[in-house]
């Protein structure tokens, strides 16, 4: 190493950047992160700093500069747009024995600054010696990705029971004690939201004496798997995939998105299919729960979002029924896919104001429901798992008044490679899906603006999308 990484303290001390604009701006949000004092030198200060000073945030000096101006300071940072003077403060940040750091000028540099991942107190710092910025960059978003972002608040919280830890663990046992909060269940619960019931297992631990011995209880993750492209993925879902020790995934996942999971993980196929299935819903709650009840981290994966058509009530209500933690983990649905995809919002300012979500699917022996009912102006209607009822839409909506002349867009297999568009009408809807043979969960997407009267609106909306369902 040419460099050797290090922190350095900055409670109680000056952090001093010479410089008015852009480049004084970078490293001035770069200190910000910590609690020094930070000094700005120059005679003018561009708006972003100015605001700054305005907010108390930082101190303006003007005048000219001096080794007593940077004396004492943890570091300086020299951006002053001009090279020259850069070299010249430079030279008086060395005289006045600190550390310092010239913008673009690695030469000149005592410090540098790395690609940092802020979970604080805990702080990665990443760098390349000025080598190879873009890669520090790129190893952040990795590492971005493997820290779960309340990290940081839960290591917060473990500091703040140090005190009490060396107090009434035994010595012997605070290594398994810290094992157990930051890889068991406080950690876990943490994650999940449950702040206040992880301080409450680490406090019950520390007056017993150490951590809890015996079985390890499990917990289920409702994990939405968005659309089919993987990198759709939020953070959160990959973070749950790698932890799961077993998946419970239905047909629609796309094979992508389980390679983000741990290789040592069971995958276990529910398969679900519209009108049909060979895992019944109150089975799939049965061996999500009794596999939590192993004290297995369970995964019950959908895609799309799980709470939006994903019958996510019953597994709510199977674990907490059965006294299992359970966590929701959101995803991009299939109308935010389709909209983003074809480029059409699902609302305009001044034309579209609601949208409703409606299911092309009923219980079996409901009757299907009144879907012309939500269509009114301003309105943008969502309709889920409707290829199957395609016809039955079309003729509803049409007996509401809506022009078999409709423009419709059919989309099937949003985000994924095989993703398909069909451009045809509302009356022609349903032949044209079976001759596209487009089979399986769909949605389509009607949207009513405003500034097409009630008697209007149906012989002129805007086109129709349809797109595979979460």
């Amino acid at each position: 190493m040419k460099s050797f990484p290090m922190f350095i303290k900055t409670t109680g001390r000056r952090v001093v950047i010479a410089g008015g604009g852009e480049q004084a701006a970078q490293k001035a949000r770069l200190m910000l992160k910590t609690d020094a004092q930070i000094v700005l030198l120059a005679e003018t200060l561009d708006d972003e700093l100015q605001g700054l000073v305005s907010e108390g945030r930082a101190a303006h000096v003007t005048g000219p500069i001096s080794a007593d101006s940077l004396a004492g300071a943890a570091m300086v940072f020299i951006g002053s747009g001009c090279p020259g003077i850069d070299a010249s403060l430079h030279a008086i940040a060395k005289a006045a024995r600190v550390p310092v750091n010239v913008v673009d000028q690695p030469d000149l540099c005592d410090i540098t600054t790395p690609s940092l991942v802020d979970r604080d107190p805990v702080v990665v710092a990443i760098g390349t010696e000025g080598t190879a910025p873009v890669l520090a960059r790129t190893i952040k978003t990795q590492v971005e990705q493997m820290l779960d972002p309340s990290l940081g608040a839960f290591a917060a919280l473990a500091g703040r029971m140090r005190g009490a830890v060396a107090q009434h663990v035994p010595r012997a046992a605070r290594r398994a004690f810290w094992g157990w909060a930051f890889k068991g269940a406080p950690w876990e619960a943490h994650k999940r939201g449950a702040q206040r019931g992880a301080a409450k297992m680490l406090k019950e631990a520390i007056r017993a004496g150490g951590a809890p011995s015996g079985k390890t209880q499990g917990a289920i993750a409702l994990v939405g798997a968005g659309p089919g492209a993987r990198d759709l993925l939020t953070l959160r879902a990959v973070e749950r995939l790698q932890e799961a020790d077993i998946i419970f995934y239905d047909r629609l996942v796309d094979a992508d998105v389980l390679e983000l999971a741990r290789r040592d993980a069971e995958r276990v196929f529910v398969g679900k299919v519209v009108g049909a299935s060979t895992w019944p819903q109150d089975r799939i709650c049965e061996v999500i729960v009794a596999a939590a009840k192993q004290g297995k981290r369970v995964v019950r994966l959908k895609s799309g979002d799980p709470m939006l058509f994903g019958r996510a009530a019953e597994e709510l209500e199977a674990a907490n029924g059965a006294g299992i933690p359970i966590e929701v983990v959101p995803g991009v649905t299939a109308a935010s896919a389709a909209s983003a995809m074809l480029q059409r919002p699902l609302t305009v300012r001044g034309q579209t104001d609601k949208v409703v979500f409606c299911t092309g699917q009923t219980r079996p022996g409901d009757a299907l429901p009144e879907w012309r009912s939500h269509a009114q102006a301003g309105t943008t209607l969502v309709f889920y798992m409707a290829m199957g009822r395609a016809g039955e839409i079309s003729r509803n909506l049409q007996d509401g008044g809506i022009s078999p002349a409709t423009p419709v867009t059919v989309a099937a297999n949003v985000s994924k490679p095989t993703q398909t568009m069909v451009e045809t009408n509302l009356g022609d809807l349903a032949r044209d899906i079976a001759a596209a043979q487009i089979r399986g969960c769909g949605l389509l997407l009607i949207s009513l603006p405003k500034d097409r009267h009630a008697a209007k609106a149906a012989a002129s909306v805007l086109p129709v999308l349809d797109a595979v369902s979460a």
